[in-house]
């Protein structure tokens, strides 16, 4: 095994952004937007591939057919309608996501072009009710600047959102309408070569670009990251990497794929150096009877679930599986990614027996039926007898291209650890038709000049902007600016006369640090945000009762401000009660005030902060602690 550095393998990158426009509306009819869970009418499809204009089947969609999986959809009235259940025709293209859409690309000196011709992209994945994604090339071309770099633009789309997937429940898989339909822009970079630490950066500075609008939406979701990676000896295959949720995630999803490509290629030396070629009689064997006494639990299990176990052998193979040119990348973890999208489970192979209650005996006996030796290898897995030669031949034919090509052109998804898993294969040219629904979009002059009039102030402008508008220092005005909380933050300080860089940090630090701990944000809805600040405003609550209410909703104890107040017991206390409850403490501690004076302050504040905390500032609570400390330090005298 050898070190991996990133630095000697050339790797070039380019971004996708996918980000969501804040119409209030979706791209082709009148539903409204809605986050919801609750759903009245579902129904059922089974999609299938279709041949493009040219008689051609997209491979990607070829891949899903051969999962075999229905779809049910799940639909709320008030965010979808016969549009999004593909019972009707798209009705006519939103104006306001059409001039978001310029304005955006002139911002980029992106060339717009004066006809948009709206297309279909093939998507077998059950995440459009259609079959496929509405997709109009708005412009090509363009730059942005990074730290003296120059970014080039490849093109700029404007489309309509996924469904939101709701999971797998065996052969169903499962989406919400609410998401499909909303419009997005997707902006491709050209590729590009930097240091990994310095991809963030590119990325970040796009989605300032994008947000300087302030006609796009913030928040979880409303913007994601793609990433092509490609290595120089990799024959130009590049590789795309959907679903990049954090920025701090490019790194490592980039470090890691350009690993697993270089690693790939190295195994497709060690397999072109074997004489292996897969006869499909001999090769695969049903072993389900050879294995009813096999003590691994996974292999029992599946027997009893009727499904069948097959091996498939490989002459020559010995120890190709287990080799690992790089830390955590071998053949083995491949061809397990693969068969986990056909929904089983794993793959046993020979270079990891005998292991997970597979015993040495087992071996033996299995060797002995496909007669093989130890210079030999094999697989074994377990599913329906519908299912076995399906998933067998995707094997056989991922194996065959990394021998014969080196890296096979996926698409692939990032998974939290920074690391990429496949997702499903490449889609071809054969995936974009045009839309027959939709006739061309004409784009005027007088259109372009106004989108060139509405180009947004830069990122420096905006946050010196905020700086003096609100009095607030740079790296708060960043914190705000960059967060989904900036068009609230402005909301709330035009309403109330609270200090707004108390605003900031509560939206940007306590949240997030909230965040951290795993409470949830999206149970904090933005009108209570709005509700506690405004009872903090009239004096119905203390500064410190912000932070109760937010944990208690964010942990999911109350849906309210009103009720998070009343689970927490937050009431506002006035000053003279305030007094009295202080004068109390500082009679009950005598003896620390009497041997640490006005520093009891501090331990007295502890206590006092206990019963009155949510209910009295910490500031007020302070000032008449010192002061009667104060008088009875006096007394003493």
């Amino acid at each position: 095994m050898s070190e991996f550095s990133i630095n000697d393998v050339g790797v070039k990158v380019g971004l996708e952004i996918h980000q969501q426009l804040a119409t209030n509306k979706k791209l082709f009819c009148n539903c409204i937007p809605a986050d919801t869970e609750e759903y009245s009418i579902k129904f059922q499809r089974k999609l299938r591939a279709a041949k493009s204009e040219l008689g051609e089947y997209d491979p990607a969609a070829l891949f899903e057919k051969s999962k075999s999986k229905s779809i049910m959809y799940y639909a709320n009235p008030d965010s979808s309608c016969l549009v999004e259940q593909d019972e009707e025709p798209p009705h006519k293209l939103d104006e306001d996501a059409k001039k978001i859409s310029l304005i955006i690309a002139s911002a980029l000196k992106s060339n717009i072009f004066s006809e948009i011709y709206p297309m279909r992209k093939t998507v077998v994945d059950g995440s459009n009710t259609t079959g496929f994604q509405r997709t109009m090339l708005i412009s090509q071309g363009g730059n942005f600047e990074v730290e003296g770099t120059t970014i080039g633009i490849q093109s700029i789309c404007l489309e309509e959102d996924a469904a939101k997937n709701l999971g797998d429940e065996g052969t169903i898989r499962k989406f919400g309408l609410e998401r499909l339909g909303i419009p997005l822009v997707e902006i491709a970079t050209e590729p590009f070569e930097v240091k990994p630490q310095h991809i963030k950066k590119i990325a970040l500075a796009l989605g300032r670009i994008l947000r300087s609008t302030k006609k796009v939406k913030r928040g979880l979701g409303s913007i994601r990251q793609d990433v092509n990676v490609s290595v120089k000896d990799g024959g130009g295959v590049v590789i795309e990497v959907k679903g990049v949720q954090q920025l701090d995630q490019l790194e490592k999803v980039v470090e890691y794929e350009a690993k697993r490509q270089q690693g790939l290629l190295e195994i497709s030396k060690e397999l072109k150096k074997r004489n292996w070629i897969h006869d499909k009689e001999k090769d695969r064997k049903d072993i389900t009877e050879l294995f009813t006494k096999c003590k691994s639990k996974i292999i029992q299990s599946a027997i009893k679930k009727q499904q069948k176990i097959f091996a498939v052998s490989f002459i020559n193979m010995g120890e190709i599986f287990g080799y690992t040119p790089y830390d955590g990348i071998r053949l083995g973890k491949e061809i397990a990614e693969l068969v986990r999208f056909f929904g089983i489970g794993g793959v046993f192979h020979s270079d990891e027996l005998p292991n997970y209650g597979i015993e040495k005996i087992d071996i033996e006996n299995l060797k002995e039926f496909l007669k093989i030796n130890e210079k030999d290898a094999f697989l074994i897995l377990a599913t329906t007898k519908e299912k076995i030669h399906i998933v067998i031949d995707q094997i056989i034919s991922r194996i065959e291209f990394i021998k014969n090509n080196g890296i096979p052109i996926d698409t692939r998804l990032a998974t939290m650890n920074g690391e990429t898993k496949f997702l499903r294969p490449r889609p071809g040219a054969a995936r974009m038709y045009p839309e027959t629904d939709i006739p061309p979009i004409i784009i005027s002059n007088e259109e372009l000049e106004n989108a060139k009039k509405n180009i947004p102030k830069s990122w420096d402008e905006s946050l010196l902007e905020l700086q003096k508008k609100y009095t607030l220092n740079p790296q708060l005005s960043e914190q705000i600016f960059d967060s989904r909380y900036i068009e609230l933050f402005e909301k709330i300080v035009g309403k109330v006369k609270i200090n707004p860089t108390f605003i900031v940090s509560i939206l940007c630090s306590t949240i997030t640090s909230f965040e951290r701990n795993g409470l949830n944000s999206k149970l904090l809805k933005n009108e209570e945000i709005e509700k506690s600040f405004q009872l903090l405003d009239e004096g119905k609550i203390a500064k410190e009762s912000i932070e109760i209410i937010f944990e208690n909703i964010m942990a999911g104890k109350s849906q309210s401000t009103q009720e998070a107040m009343k689970n927490a017991s937050i009431e506002a206390v006035n000053e003279s009660d305030v007094e009295e409850i202080i004068k109390k403490i500082v009679e009950n501690n005598q003896e620390i005030v009497k041997n640490q004076k006005e520093r009891a302050v501090g331990p007295l504040m502890g206590i006092a902060m206990k019963e009155l905390r949510g209910k009295a500032s910490g500031e007020l609570v302070n000032n008449l602690l010192l002061k009667n400390i104060k008088k009875k330090l006096e007394n003493f005298d």
